[in-house]
């Protein structure tokens, strides 16, 4: 059963995903000569940057009142947590795409002509982006580490030893609430970091590229994530038909069984 937080949050990660979709069509439909007016490439870039920054803005003021819902998301199928960094998409991963873009050339071929300069800041950015993931993974050890404290050993102890109607298991249970608000609050700090992380991988990808490049690139990162949310509920529904097709071959096996029974029950009668 989804909590209130997931069930409002993936009400708007719906309208959300919809949203981006549409936009996607935007970015794939726009002329891509030369001559067309840049204004309207910035428009779109515009546009595109703004839905998400809605999405962490969303996403932020829910993990406030429920930050585990966003370390295994319910709105997402299970290949696209597969591939979560604490809570989205690894910043990293956006440097192996302009790689790809530039050699495939797919949905546009405006990032195969990124000049030397731009190459440049790329990679600069690219090694700042990289010491900034090894801080947040440090940090994400450190949480993760903070489990088997002397703090958190000893509540296991006393939470083993108390029995339920025992006047110390409110005592404990209130030690317990403590200290697993406190382990929220700092798996909140390392989600908002890694968010930051990857607003400014974003920004600074968008800050190097011209307007044309930036409409390839956001069209690139719309599709990947869309597609990648496809493959993984497909292959869902998928296993579900699979699952639901052997339960019913197993319920006919038995039934055929119970009819054997039946009948040999009455040819002994």
């Amino acid at each position: 059963m989804k909590t209130q937080v997931e069930e409002k949050f993936s009400d708007f990660f719906q309208k959300w995903f919809c949203q981006l979709e549409e936009n996607l069509q935007h970015l794939l439909k726009v002329p891509r000569e030369a001559c067309h007016d840049q204004s309207n490439y910035e428009a779109l870039v515009s546009k595109l940057t703004a839905h998400h920054k809605a999405y962490y803005t969303a996403k932020w003021a829910a993990a406030h009142d429920d930050v585990l819902a966003f370390f295994s998301p319910v709105w997402l199928s299970s290949l696209e947590n597969a591939y979560l960094w604490v809570t989205g998409w690894k910043p990293s991963m956006m440097f192996r795409l302009v790689d790809s873009l530039r050699q495939t050339g797919v949905p546009g071929a405006s990032l195969a002509g990124l000049s030397e300069e731009q190459l440049k800041r790329i990679e600069e950015l690219r090694v700042k982006i990289r010491l900034e993931e090894e801080k947040v993974e440090r940090e994400m050890e450190r949480q993760q580490v903070a489990m088997a404290d002397p703090r958190m050993v000893e509540l296991a102890r006393l939470a083993t030893r108390v029995k339920d109607g025992n006047s110390e298991v409110s005592q404990v249970d209130e030690l317990v609430k403590v200290a697993l608000k406190s382990l929220l609050a700092g798996l909140e700090r390392e989600m908002k970091m890694a968010d930051c992380v990857r607003l400014k991988t974003l920004k600074g990808v968008l800050d190097v590229l011209s307007p044309l490049q930036c409409v390839d690139f956001l069209a690139a990162t719309s599709m990947h994530q869309i597609q990648l949310s496809k493959w993984g509920k497909k292959r869902e529904n998928r296993r579900r038909h699979e699952n639901e097709n052997c339960a019913t071959l197993d319920f006919r096996k038995l039934d055929g069984k119970r009819n054997r029974c039946d009948a040999l029950t009455l040819r002994f009668v």
